[in-house]
């Protein structure tokens, strides 16, 4: 998988918790080949913006948090704001579609959980 940091379901809520700033989750499997693709966009995201945290939750290995947050389909992207949820993140997967789409939903009230 990818090298950002792992959580799972023991230690996700409270990581989170107690990170500052914004973060991004990436849920994803080691079979899906657009997670890859997102994998690499991801990391050159936080090559360009260093200050993001960036974490994954491998979906097929910790099927609770899976579950909890109502995943269906791979990848899947959330976005946490000095360890609150904010929102998921959908868009295209392009560096420039990515990072205007995060300023959008800073910019939106935020969501609750699913």
């Amino acid at each position: 998988m990818s090298d950002f940091k792992p959580l799972d379901q023991f230690d996700f809520h409270s990581t989170l918790e107690e990170t500052a700033g914004l973060s991004l989750i990436f849920f994803s499997t080691e079979n899906c080949a657009s997670c890859h693709y997102w994998e690499n966009l991801l990391g050159q995201y936080k090559d360009q913006y260093p200050s993001i945290n960036i974490f994954s939750v491998d979906a097929a290995r910790d099927q609770a948090l899976t579950e909890e947050f109502e995943i269906f389909h791979m990848p899947a992207i959330f976005l946490y704001v000095e360890g609150k949820f904010q929102s998921g993140i959908q868009c295209e997967a392009k560096l420039d579609v990515l990072h205007d789409e995060i300023q959008k939903v800073l910019h939106a009230p935020a969501q609750e959980l699913p």
